[in-house]
């Protein structure tokens, strides 16, 4: 089975089920793939085949779905990315990825037009939106779906391409096959009790693997209804959820946390929902008490990465939920907790999960040697330091190494230092996480000068000339040196606890 071929399957089952309901306009199963083999024959006209990589940088709305699958009918490779990166951050995923056209909103077209000489792969430009100046119009780029040849497609060929932040500074390229992808979203159906009844609430970031598999292809798999929205609000979303009747919900901690604090969100507004979905970050406990009791509602909280495609654990919609705890191993999927020393940890004793099953990764895109370190002998090695008690529930104790997550999203320090060292007045700096009661973590850099003076707000701007917004410290401390140990490391543990007004 490949992602085209499960797509016709819900098609031709459920022909007549609306598929995507956004902003007061609707498609059936049998619309969308008419929509979507026409836009493969249009991707087909420009050259576009079997093997070919195309960038997708859209947010939220019916053209990433048709893109995305009309992609995987040529047996190309998609590779959605956050449209609100950097110059810089896009271009360096581009080449890497190598793609040969992007897909994106209008409003990025002088962008590509001044990036394509440095892109000697990227050779179509096609937008959504707008009147196609700058590159081809999505509404014009239609082709004869009938002419579209067939391309046979094996279940472990590339299908996606997602990047995930690198410890190095740089992202790394999860390749997801259509095995990994299809696997995790039957899994995620099955598990949350997917019908074709089923209306989910799709506001998550739709290029991100949690919406692309929870609240995309599982609702897919059933031919249930995926309730499109571009961007999370609160009110708008609970709305939303009321007028639609939305049955499910997925979402980060920090959408939680905003639906239960709102004064103008009421228990009456999510009475239609029957699940919510919680990931991509530790949820705390007294959000999830205090939603669970103001709604009504259950919550299911699981863990997942991009290299798992990506739910690898999930407390079950009907058995026990144990609070904290990020569940059980879902269907198909093995998890151990390993010692250091390559054996398998004692109940409730903390060690590295790995995990194994259809859904890992095929490797990292022309990185070898981190593809060797991260999957050993058919396992994936998380680097998320964890426990599991004796029914066979998982708790995470530690995430990966120094790393950050901001609503949902993940932050290696090394990246936003490396922007940070390339400030000519910038001597040191280092990166941790701060307490967040909104997003659940926020970035704070710290950074010794060189000589001469420098605002706080001025390195605050010039970080944002170079980081998505979501990465750019919200508080800079200045200090005349960072704590360091005997070998010149700093010491992150001793920053936690400097005082956060600025040096001076």
């Amino acid at each position: 089975m490949n992602l085209s071929a499960m797509l016709h399957r819900t098609a031709v089952e459920h022909a007549g089920n609306k598929a995507i309901v956004f902003q007061g306009q609707e498609w059936t199963y049998k619309e969308l793939e008419e929509r979507i083999n026409a836009f493969a024959a249009g991707l087909a006209a420009l050259g576009l085949k079997k093997g070919s990589r195309v960038g997708m940088l859209m947010g939220n709305c019916p053209e990433f779905v048709i893109t995305y699958f009309a992609i995987a009918r040529l047996g190309a490779a998609s590779v959605p990315v956050n449209p609100t990166f950097t110059p810089g951050e896009l271009q360096f995923i581009l080449s890497d990825a190598e793609v040969e056209a992007v897909v994106a909103v209008a409003p990025m077209a002088p962008m590509f037009a001044a990036m394509m000489p440095v892109l000697p792969s990227l050779q179509h430009v096609i937008l959504v939106g707008g009147d196609g100046e700058g590159g081809l119009a999505f509404d014009a780029l239609s082709g004869d779906a009938a002419a579209l040849p067939a391309v046979e497609i094996a279940e472990n060929e590339l299908a996606t391409i997602l990047y995930t932040s690198g410890t190095t500074g740089k992202p790394k390229g999860a390749m997801l096959s259509h095995r990994n992808l299809i696997s995790n979203a039957e899994q995620a159906a099955e598990m949350f009790l997917m019908t074709p009844e089923d209306k989910m609430v799709a506001v998550l970031p739709i290029f991100h693997i949690f919406c692309l598999t929870v609240c995309m292809n599982g609702p897919i798999t059933v031919g249930a209804t995926i309730l499109l929205e571009p961007r999370f609000s609160p009110t708008e979303t609970a709305k939303m959820i009321r007028e639609m009747g939305a049955t499910v919900f997925a979402g980060v901690p920090t959408m939680y946390n905003f639906l239960f604090q709102h004064p103008d969100v009421q228990s009456e507004d999510l009475k239609s929902i029957r699940l919510c979905i919680a990931g991509g970050a530790s949820l705390p406990l007294a959000v999830l008490a205090g939603f669970e009791q103001k709604f009504n509602a259950i919550i299911t909280e699981g863990y997942g990465l991009s290299e798992a495609a990506p739910a690898v654990t999930f407390n079950p919609v009907n058995g026990v939920r144990k609070p904290g705890s990020i569940g059980l191993p879902i269907k198909d999927v093995e998890v151990r907790i390993m010692r250091e020393d390559g054996k398998e940890c004692e109940t409730h004793e903390v060690g590295e999960l790995i995990c194994r099953g259809p859904n890992v990764m095929l490797g990292y895109l022309n990185r070898p040697e981190e593809t060797a370190l991260t999957l050993r002998d058919g396992w994936l090695y998380t680097g998320d330091l964890a426990t599991k008690d004796e029914d066979g529930y998982v708790t995470i104790v530690d995430r990966k190494k120094d790393m950050i997550i901001v609503g949902g999203f993940n932050v290696y320090p090394r990246e936003v230092e490396e922007v940070l060292f390339k400030h000519p007045q910038v001597r040191e700096a280092a990166v941790i996480g701060m307490p967040d009661p909104n997003y659940g973590e926020q970035v704070k850099a710290f950074v010794a000068l060189k000589e001469g003076e420098l605002s706080i707000e001025a390195l605050i701007a010039y970080c944002g000339e170079h980081l998505v917004s979501y990465k750019v410290p919200k508080e800079i401390v200045i200090l005349e040196e960072l704590p360091k140990n005997t070998t010149g490391k700093i010491l992150r543990r001793e920053l936690k606890n400097v005082n956060s007004q600025p040096a001076g």
